[in-house]
């Protein structure tokens, strides 16, 4: 299309049942184990068997000890044997003195994002997206990826 920008974004599909399945496990167990200064975030990850697994962010005295949630969670998944991941989501639940009093969907961050290309690369990650949830492939995240010599 004539003046239409090649970074514009393209509506994505509604959320599915499943979706809203995984979004709902990843804010009941974050809401179950939130314990401040050591679990803020949780996250859900769907394998191609179907099965839910979660994992807690483990927040320690020395950030580079910390580990996010969602690798967690996908540790689980593989771990169990899953050879496929449809779907992952990450909620954090607010701190005591926020605002905000229920938990809301976050985005991975750069090093999850990463670890995710690497073993989940057909996955998508629900997250916000022009305002509204929204299931993004997760090679949308880490464009250019970088990529070892043959």
């Amino acid at each position: 299309m004539p003046g239409r920008s090649s970074r514009e974004v393209q509506p994505l599909p509604p959320l599915s049942s499943a979706d809203q399945e995984l979004l709902a496990a990843a804010t009941d167990f974050i809401r179950s184990r939130y314990l401040e200064n050591r679990h803020h975030i949780g996250a859900a990850v769907r394998g191609g068997s179907g099965r839910i697994y979660l994992g807690l962010h483990l927040d320690t005295y020395v950030g580079r000890c910390s580990v996010c949630a969602e690798a967690v969670a996908l540790g689980g998944a593989l771990s169990a044997g899953e050879t496929r991941i449809e779907a992952i989501v990450s909620v954090r639940h607010p701190r005591p003195k926020e605002q905000h009093a229920e938990p809301k969907v976050v985005s991975p961050c750069g090093i999850c994002r990463e670890m995710l290309t690497d073993f989940a690369p057909g996955s998508a990650v629900i997250m916000t997206r022009n305002e509204a949830l929204a299931r993004v492939p997760v090679a949308e995240l880490l464009p250019e990826k970088y990529r070892r010599a043959p």
